[in-house]
């Protein structure tokens, strides 16, 4: 609840676009959706979406089975409100995704853009794993953004771990083939910098 608790506060106080992870579009991340070729009607789900535009360009683009999960209602629902009426054709869920209990094998794409990175103990990134492997399809696809190695060691004054695409990769395992990964440097709207590093994984068969 604590989690929950910063969250909201967050999302209730300040402008979606006022938050060191805003991106006007989520320009990387829809670059590698893009690149995968799915079917329109793949099942895509963006954890820890909350306010963020990914849903909005993915509607735009076609895709008609898009589930955004986040934590923070209020996130949710900033959403919500700026999609309008295409927000009822998005599945929207509020629940910590190291709790929750998703469908098996529900989702052919999983993108997560900085939740991963809040999860510092290794019983948090256990659930989180276990959690990706029931619901992502054979062969399904990951695509997955924390801080760099030289990013930030906080977020919203919260602590962070750190990764390369290897060290991601040793956190997934065997179950997962690293197919490509990027580094970037994200601008916040305060001018200031932050190092991230991107991955697409597989899982395996």
């Amino acid at each position: 609840m604590q989690k929950k608790s910063h969250w909201e506060t967050v999302y209730t106080t300040k402008e979606s676009s006022d938050v060191s992870w805003f991106q006007p579009h989520a320009v990387t991340s829809l670059k590698f959706i893009n690149r995968l070729n799915c079917e329109k009607s793949a099942a895509i789900i963006d954890v820890g979406g909350g306010a963020s535009t990914l849903v909005d360009d993915l509607l735009l683009n076609g895709h008609t089975n898009v589930s955004v999960l986040d934590l923070s209602g209020a996130a949710l629902a900033t959403a919500k409100k700026r999609i309008g009426e295409s927000s009822a054709n998005v599945g929207w869920i509020e629940a910590d995704i190291t709790e929750v209990r998703l469908p098996k094998q529900q989702f052919d794409v999983w993108h997560d853009r900085a939740v991963f990175h809040f999860l510092t103990t290794p019983e948090e990134r256990s659930a989180y794993i276990k959690n990706l492997l029931h619901a992502l399809k054979p062969h399904g696809h990951i695509i997955i953004a924390t801080f760099a190695e030289d990013g930030p060691e906080k977020c919203s004054g919260l602590p962070i771990v750190r990764y390369s695409a290897e060290s991601l990769h040793a956190e997934f395992g065997e179950h997962f083939v690293l197919k490509e990964q990027r580094y970037e440097t994200h601008t916040t709207p305060f001018a200031t910098t932050q190092k991230f590093v991107y991955c697409h994984f597989v899982k395996a068969g």
